[in-house]
């Protein structure tokens, strides 16, 4: 049986002897056991942290020159057009 991923990509699933063969071998190695609740409970998170300030998420519609041009700058092209949008909105600030 295949599962197919959010991207496309087809994966194939192991049979049900399959998985019986595999969750024996694992039942079998004397350096891994199932966690017990509390146990889990205490494995720490993996992965980015949470930032201080979140930001939204949208989509929005950019000139292709603009987006190549921030794009060619590598990585953490997002941010810095983050930042140069913040920076225009500094200088157009309406003054009430």
């Amino acid at each position: 049986m295949f599962l197919k991923s959010k991207s496309g990509r087809k994966v194939k699933l192991p049979t049900p002897e399959e998985e019986a063969t595999i969750s024996a071998g694992i039942a079998s190695d004397p350096d891994t056991y199932e966690l017990s609740d509390s146990e889990f409970k205490q494995l720490k998170r993996v992965g980015r942290p949470l930032a201080a300030t979140t930001k939204k998420r949208i989509t929005i519609r950019l000139s292709r020159e603009v987006v190549d041009s921030f794009r060619a700058s590598g990585a953490g092209w997002q941010t810095r057009m983050d930042e140069a949008l913040k920076e225009w909105l500094k200088i157009h600030e309406k003054t009430n």
